[in-house]
């Protein structure tokens, strides 16, 4: 009896807000559960963090926590994760991880689907799409004996975003386990390499992850709103300076330029494979 050929793993990497779902997950439902209006809202989160030389992303949830407070609205994991439910996607976004996955089986190739976003985790672990994903590395809260929010668990910024690419690459899941992410590890002996993995994000707060990437002989796809000139144009820059290898719109059907680009990146993965002998 032959011997089953291994999968090649590959690792797609996404970014949340303004990637899968058009604006901040925030906005949906939460903000208005506050009763204020989202520029507000980002507008105070902005000053708080100036005013108190803060990271911006401990401001802004701080900042959901005193207003949910002051609204008398109980912000328990549960809360979260149903204000995550009402999240809209960019168009093809909830058939993409099925029919992406199936593809690279066809070619030999395993895909591991990872959010890394500055968003809420509680809040994408609420969306219809949550269970696409093998780690949702996201911003979260820690909560009292109750179950109501009190207090950061991890904030993910542009800059730290670039670890949770190391933990898929060296096999470190764990957020709390600075053990192997911190070890030297072989290039050769990581079990998913940079060559083998996509990174797609929608603007500048992305950089550093589309520049590791890259780098380190994978691919960065940077997305735009569809229709959107200011939108395209930052993402064209973004290309013009050598941050992202392509470019595309936000639009995830079956044909659509994103489709077609990771399905070459998974034919190009595969090759790399039998022309180097990794299958």
């Amino acid at each position: 009896m032959m011997a089953k050929k291994k999968l090649i793993p590959m690792a797609i990497c996404y970014d949340f807000d303004g990637t899968l779902a058009p604006g901040y997950m925030q906005e949906y439902d939460f903000i208005p559960a506050i009763g204020v209006a989202p520029k507000d809202f980002w507008a105070e989160s902005q000053s708080l963090a100036e005013r108190t030389d803060a990271d911006p992303i401990l401001a802004y949830m701080r900042l959901m926590i005193k207003k949910a407070g002051e609204a008398e609205l109980r912000v328990t994991k549960e809360a979260f994760r149903a204000f995550g439910s009402t999240v809209a996607f960019f168009p093809g976004v909830e058939a993409w991880f099925e029919r992406i996955g199936a593809y690279a089986r066809s070619k030999g190739v395993k895909v591991e689907h990872y959010i890394i976003s500055s968003g809420l985790r509680e809040m994408i672990e609420g969306t219809s799409i949550a269970g696409e994903f093998e780690r949702i590395y996201a911003s979260g809260f820690m909560y009292d004996e109750n179950g109501v929010a009190v207090w950061p668990a991890l904030a993910i910024n542009y800059t730290t975003k670039t670890q949770f690419l190391f933990r898929i690459n060296k096999g470190s899941p764990e957020v709390y386990d600075n053990t192997r992410i911190n070890k030297y590890v072989p290039k050769r002996e990581r079990p998913l390499p940079f060559e083998s993995m996509v990174y797609i994000g929608d603007g500048e707060t992305d950089i550093p992850c589309f520049r590791l990437v890259k780098e380190e002989g994978g691919y960065s796809i940077a997305v735009y709103k569809p229709r959107n000139a200011s939108s395209r144009a930052v993402t064209e820059k973004l290309l013009e300076e050598g941050r992202a290898s392509l470019i595309a719109p936000a639009d995830y059907r079956e044909g659509s330029a994103i489709d077609s680009s990771v399905k070459a990146i998974i034919d190009r993965i595969e090759a790399s494979a039998r022309i180097t002998g990794r299958r």
